[in-house]
């Protein structure tokens, strides 16, 4: 399966983009309050969303906030000083970035949600590239592969909504096997902000815990599987047992190529950056929503929510979806 990026990546990295305060849309400043920049995908995602909201004419002003809350809540503060008509968020943490949706409603500012949820508030808009739907395509291709034997699993962060759901759509294809007795789990844990240096403890831990008897791993993104590679190669284990992912990040798709790490969930970020950035000008601008959206529960109201699609992805259609879209380019992924 194709999906068509409709915007070049490898634009350069900016902070501040679009055609000034005056320009065509009469001043529309959008606020874009990240996570982290430290991971390859969310600075796609930042040139994704810059890009096309400078095409509409709109300014965008970015903040990233090294997986600090306090410093997000603070830089989302500032966004709003700053006199943004819309926030978009990418939280840390989906339970206390409901103050930052308070301080936004209070100055008249609508904030979507980007890629996952913010919980406990009255959010407007939440669009994402379905993260449950990613955790049924890892554990989907996990028991079509290894249908039985002892499995490991390493969640995401804990204060990250979206790992959340991912293990839950994970949960829903492997509770089967687990019931049946074919599959059972030897290690479930989570990777404290998503990082690979926690993958790799968890995975050290579980191999000598089940004196390297692991027959997948299913892990939810691809920096945790880098780890979880890491640790399996200490072993000499790496490319016999099977690792999942998530992003299709240069790594994952070198390790893919390598044959060291299964597959990933491709999440065209170029769907998901222009859609937002589509939304928050047509917020910004006070017109309707004519997106169809669906309802999704953040533990105070039912939100408004645009879940787009993702791809399951390896070896064998690796070029006809990650490199044929652009988003990774092949001479990247095949290098030597």
């Amino acid at each position: 399966m194709r999906l068509k990026t409709w915007v070049a990546l490898g634009l350069s990295v900016v902070f501040l983009a679009g055609c000034g305060k005056h320009g065509g849309t009469g001043g529309i400043k959008i606020g874009l309050s990240l996570d982290t920049l430290k991971e390859e995908r969310w600075q796609h995602d930042r040139d994704l969303f810059v890009a096309r909201a400078k095409e509409l004419g709109a300014e965008v002003l970015v903040q990233a906030a090294d997986s600090d809350d306090a410093r997000q809540n603070s830089q989302a503060e500032n966004l709003i000083t700053q006199g943004v008509n819309v926030l978009v968020v990418v939280p840390h943490n989906g339970k206390s970035s409901a103050t930052i949706v308070e301080s936004a409603h209070k100055a008249g500012v609508q904030v979507i949600a980007y890629d996952r949820l913010i919980r406990d508030c009255d959010l407007d808009l939440y669009v994402t590239l379905d993260p449950t739907e990613v955790g049924v395509q890892q554990a989907d291709y996990a028991v079509k592969h290894v249908p039985k034997g002892n499995y490991v699993l390493i969640g995401g962060a804990p204060t990250d909504n979206n790992a959340v759901l991912v293990r839950n759509g994970q949960m829903s294809v492997l509770q089967p096997y687990i019931d049946r007795g074919d599959i059972k789990i030897v290690t479930n844990q989570w990777a404290k902000d998503w990082m690979p240096v926690e993958a790799l403890k968890i995975m050290e831990n579980s191999l000598t815990k089940n004196k390297n008897q692991v027959d997948a791993v299913v892990v939810s993104n691809d920096g945790t599987a880098g780890g979880v590679v890491q640790a399996l190669n200490e072993q000499k284990l790496a490319g016999k047992v099977l690792v999942t992912g998530q992003d299709a990040d240069l790594a994952a798709c070198q390790r893919i190529v390598q044959g060291t790490q299964s597959m990933t969930v491709y999440k065209p970020l170029a769907l998901l950056a222009n859609k937002a950035a589509e939304l928050a000008v047509a917020m910004a601008k006070k017109q309707p929503l004519t997106d169809k959206t669906t309802k999704l529960n953040n533990g105070k109201i039912d939100v408004p929510s645009i879940l787009l699609p993702t791809v399951q992805v390896d070896k064998a259609n690796l070029d006809s979806t990650v490199i044929a879209d652009g988003f990774q380019k092949k001479e990247d992924v095949y290098k030597k």
